[in-house]
């Protein structure tokens, strides 16, 4: 199975993006909780440039406290701050926005040093295809200014938006690389519906994720594991059998029989946390 998507909506974003950047004093890098490295855009360096970034890691409730924590150790490591958000529920607005202010702070006091005017700082949001970027300015402004839904591919356009007199915010369609190398990091876009829908097949994609479950309950300690968070939801022993056998044995006993029913309810519950909060990305030890 090979993911690849990368619509002309997108194309013609990135292109807008890249000359927006150019008025652009601090980037918000959102990326899903689930998958913070899967959703790290190569070129994001590139576009940042000397610019200021706050690194938002948005999705919070579908992970555990304690993966939230691990994560957050291993990127203050890497020398980052990550900013946790729940945008559907509003957990971590005021931090982010904070960490917004502070960069155009330092921007006014440059401004000052040269004789100018101080002005409101200009943010752009950027982030892979439906990890919650509108949802987040739409917290951040206190109302629905900008579409947001659970689903990639709802911005099309740029847009800015005055969030207060200090900020003022620019909402980018979700970009994603022209080329994902990484079939490993495309398989989690897909389970997460990071990515659209058109790029893959949701039986071989949910096969995988149940291997993928199994693979992380491996490594986990305790009597809970992702693996465990099917049998309970399913009541389907994931014991000695693969992915794709477990979505046959899945389709028959609740489904009648009906393969893509099965995936696309075994996905859906997962992406609306009815499974628990899963991690599908453990930090690089």
């Amino acid at each position: 199975m090979t993911i690849q998507w990368y619509p002309g909506h997108i194309a013609k974003a990135e292109r807008q993006l890249k000359e927006q950047l150019k008025r652009v004093d601090v980037v918000l890098e959102v990326r899903d909780g689930r998958i913070p490295l899967a959703t790290h855009h190569p070129q994001t360096p590139e576009w940042v440039g000397n610019k200021s970034r706050v690194l938002v890691i948005n999705r919070m409730d579908l992970i555990t406290p304690k993966m939230q924590q691990l994560w957050t150790s291993w990127f203050q490591e890497q020398g980052e701050t990550p900013y946790w958000t729940n945008a559907q529920q509003g957990q971590g607005m005021r931090e982010v926005a904070q960490a917004a202010q502070q960069a155009g702070v330092q921007m006014n006091q440059r401004r000052q040093n040269r004789g100018l005017q101080p002005r409101p700082v200009r943010a752009v949001v950027i982030g892979f295809p439906n990890v919650g970027k509108s949802a987040l300015i739409n917290r951040l402004l206190g109302r629905r200014v900008v579409d947001s839904a659970r689903r990639p591919g709802v911005t099309r356009q740029l847009r800015w938006v005055r969030i207060s007199d200090q900020i003022e915010l620019l909402d980018a369609p979700g970009v994603i690389p022209a080329k994902l190398h990484n079939q490993e990091n495309a398989l989690k876009l897909a389970i997460c519906d990071d990515i659209g829908e058109a790029s893959y097949d949701n039986q071989r994609v949910a096969s995988a994720f149940v291997d993928l479950l199994k693979q992380l309950s491996d490594m986990a300690t305790g009597d809970r594991t992702p693996a465990s968070s099917l049998e309970d939801r399913y009541h389907v022993d994931t014991t000695g059998i693969t992915g794709e056998s477990y979505l046959q044995v899945l389709a028959q006993t609740r489904y009648q029989g009906d393969g893509e029913r099965a995936a696309r309810q075994l996905l859906n519950d997962f992406r609306k946390g009815l499974l628990g909060a899963i991690a599908l990305e453990l930090p690089p030890s």
